[in-house]
C-alpha cells in the first residue's frame, strides 16, 4: 500500500511566489528563543490533559496520533474527527464545548472501504455529512492506488451513519465542503481542484475543474514537497477564506505550513494572504514541528482559533497531534496566528454555558467487560468483516488468530499520547495460536514479545529477533512494556507478581513516519497469529513521569 505522503509527492509544482516580508524577516533573525515547556495537568490514569484548570490550556488538546483534524461548529457544540487510515472501525467522532476538552462519541465509519484520511465534516439543511477519501488497502483491491471520494451522512453526529456513497471523483484527496454565495454546494480538493455537488450533497453536478492556485513558498525553504493539500473553506462577512497546507506533511520540521487565500466569490479570483504562511515551524529547536492542515473555527467566546496537527519535538513516535492556536483578525480582513511555538500555556476558551465543558479523554485501561472497538481499540489493516474475529465476553477479549506473526496476524491497537507510559496485559493461548504484546507502527515496523507455548519470540524492527529470551515455556503469561525517554523495556511474569525484565531494551525514536514512509504512530497492540485464539485479560495503562 502506498502511503498518503508518497501519493502527495505526485502533486504538480506551482509557480514560485515572492516570500512574505514578515516571514523573510523572521527567518533572517534565526531560530526563536524558546523557554522550557510548561507541564501538563494529569488526567485519567495520569494521562496529560490540555486544560490546566486555571483558565489556561497547554497544547496538545488531543495527545497522540490525531492528524488532519476537521472541526464543525454546531451551535454551542463542536465536533471533530481525524484521519483513521487502516483502522477499523474508523473516524472516531469527538465532542467538545470549549475546543480544549474533548470526549469520544463513537466511530462514524463501521465499514471502511480502504485507507481513510483527511476528511471534512459539514452540516447542511439539518443533516450531517463526512466527505471521505478512500485509498487502496490490502483488502480493497477494487479501489485505485490514489483516492476515490465518498460521503456518509446522518441525522446527528451521534449517527446512525449511512453506508459510504461513491461520488465518482477519483485521483483527488482532502475534500473541503463549502456553500457558495449562489447557494450551491462545492467540494474543493488538493492541487486547486473543485467540483459542484447536487443539493443533497450525495452526487456531483458537474465536472472537476481548476478553481485556485495555492501560495508557493520560496524554493530555497527546506520542505518535503510542495504538495498543496487540505483546503478548508469558510465564510466570514463578505469574504470566503480558503486555508491550505503546503510543504509536505512529514519530512523536515520546517516543511509543513498553513497558508490562506480569500475571495468575495466562491468562483474567485482568489487573493493570497500577504503575510503567508500563517503558521510555520521556523527552527527545529521549536516545541512543535511540521504544523499544518488547519481548520479555522469561531470559539465559544467569539475568539477565533485554528485547529491543526503537528509533531512534538523529540516524540515523533506519537504521530501528529491535535493543536489549538488562537488567531486575530486584522483591520485589512486577514488573520494572524497568536500562539507562537505553542510551548507555553494560552488563555482557554470559555464554554457556553459556563461550567459545561465535557469530561476530557477516556480510560485506556480495559477490563474487557464490554466492547470498546472503534473508540479505544481498532483493528489494523483488516477488512471490516474481520471484526468478527474479536469477541469480548465476561472479563476477556479473544482474538481468533490468522497469519504467521504480527505482520500478517490479527492486530488490535490503541492510540496513546503520553511521553512515558506502561501497559500490562495477561494472555492465554487456545489451540495452536501464538500471540503477545507489541508496540506497533505498521506491518513493517513493530517490536514486542510473543509466546507460542514453548518459547518466547522477541520482535524488533518489524521482524522476529535472533535473541533467544530465556522465558519459561508457558501458555499463560503476563506481559508489560514500559516506554520512557524513548526507551522500551519489556517484562514478563507467570503469576503477575514476580516480574522478569527482558534481556533486551530498545531505543524507539526511529519508529516514525520519516523512517518507514507511513503517516502513523507507535502504539500499544495485542496480536494473535497461527491457528486458534489468544485470550487477553485485564489490560492496564498508566502514564508515568
Amino acid at each position: 500500500m502506498e502511503s498518503r505522503r508518497t501519493a502527495l509527492k505526485l502533486a504538480a509544482l506551482g509557480t514560485l511566489a515572492a516570500p512574505a516580508a514578515a516571514t523573510a524577516k523572521a527567518l533572517a533573525a534565526g531560530p526563536p528563543h524558546r523557554e522550557k515547556s510548561a507541564q501538563w495537568r494529569r488526567g485519567i490514569e495520569g494521562q496529560r490533559t490540555a486544560d490546566l484548570g486555571n483558565g489556561q490550556y497547554l497544547n496538545p488538546v488531543l495527545s497522540g496520533d490525531y492528524p488532519d483534524p476537521s472541526v464543525l461548529k454546531d451551535g454551542d457544540h463542536y465536533y471533530m474527527t481525524h484521519s483513521s487510515f487502516d483502522s477499523a472501525p474508523g473516524l472516531l467522532i469527538w465532542h467538545s464545548r470549549d475546543l480544549v476538552n474533548w470526549h469520544p462519541l463513537g466511530p462514524a465509519l463501521t465499514k471502511p472501504l480502504g485507507t481513510v484520511f483527511a476528511v471534512d465534516i459539514a452540516k447542511h439543511d439539518g443533516r450531517y455529512f463526512i466527505y471521505i477519501p478512500f485509498m487502496k488497502a490490502p483488502w480493497s483491491p477494487a479501489l485505485p492506488s490514489f483516492a476515490n471520494i465518498y460521503v456518509i451522512h446522518a441525522p446527528s453526529m451521534a449517527g446512525p451513519w449511512s453506508e459510504p456513497v461513491d461520488l465518482g471523483v477519483g485521483n483527488l484527496i482532502d475534500p473541503g465542503h463549502v456553500v457558495g454565495e449562489d447557494s450551491q454546494r462545492y467540494l474543493f480538493f488538493n492541487d486547486g481542484k473543485r467540483v459542484r455537488l447536487t443539493a443533497d450533497g450525495l452526487a456531483t453536478a458537474g465536472p472537476v475543474e481548476d478553481a485556485y492556485k495555492a501560495w508557493h513558498y520560496p524554493d530555497d525553504w527546506i520542505t518535503e514537497a510542495y504538495s498543496p493539500e487540505g483546503p478548508k473553506l469558510f465564510r466570514r462577512g463578505d469574504w470566503f477564506y480558503l486555508v491550505n497546507a503546503v510543504g509536505g506533511t512529514s519530512g523536515p520540521p520546517t516543511g509543513h505550513m498553513i497558508v490562506a487565500a480569500r475571495s468575495r466569490s466562491i468562483h474567485g479570483p482568489w487573493e493570497n494572504c500577504p503575510h503567508n504562511p500563517i503558521q510555520r515551524t521556523l527552527s527545529r529547536d521549536e516545541k512543535w514541528w511540521s504544523r499544518g492542515h488547519a481548520t479555522c473555527v469561531e470559539g465559544p467566546g467569539g475568539q477565533w482559533y485554528m485547529v491543526y496537527h503537528g509533531y512534538e519535538n523529540g516524540l515523533l513516535t506519537l504521530g501528529r497531534q491535535t493543536l489549538l492556536e488562537p488567531i486575530e483578525w486584522t483591520a485589512d480582513g486577514w488573520f494572524r496566528a497568536k500562539g507562537g511555538d505553542l510551548s507555553q500555556p494560552l488563555p482557554k476558551p470559555l464554554p457556553k454555558p459556563l461550567g459545561m465543558a465535557v469530561p476530557h479523554g477516556m480510560p485506556h485501561s480495559d477490563a474487557f467487560t464490554t466492547s470498546r472497538l472503534g473508540i479505544l481499540w481498532n483493528l489494523y489493516g483488516s477488512a471490516p468483516v474481520e471484526t468478527a474475529r474479536i469477541v469480548v465476553e465476561g472479563d476477556s477479549l479473544a482474538l481468533t488468530a490468522r497469519g504467521k506473526g504480527p505482520a500478517d496476524g490479527v492486530v488490535l491497537t490503541q492510540q496513546v499520547g503520553d511521553p512515558a507510559y506502561e501497559v500490562t496485559v495477561e494472555l492465554e493461548l487456545v489451540g495452536e495460536a501464538h500471540g503477545g504484546l507489541l508496540l506497533f507502527f505498521d506491518d513493517r515496523l513493530f517490536l514486542g514479545m510473543g509466546i507460542d507455548g514453548t518459547r518466547m519470540a522477541t520482535y524488533r524492527g518489524g521482524k522476529a529477533s535472533y535473541w533467544p529470551e530465556p522465558a519459561p515455556p508457558a501458555r499463560r503469561m503476563h506481559m508489560r512494556i514500559e516506554v520512557q525517554d524513548q526507551i522500551a523495556t519489556f517484562h514478563y511474569s507467570l503469576d503477575g507478581a514476580g516480574w522478569t525484565r527482558h534481556g533486551v531494551r530498545s531505543e524507539v525514536s526511529g519508529y516514525n513516519a520519516n523512517t518507514i514512509d507511513n503517516l502513523l504512530s507507535l502504539r500499544p497492540a495485542l496480536f494473535a497469529a497461527g491457528e486458534g485464539r489468544v485470550v487477553f485479560r485485564n489490560f492496564r495503562y498508566r502514564a508515568v513521569d
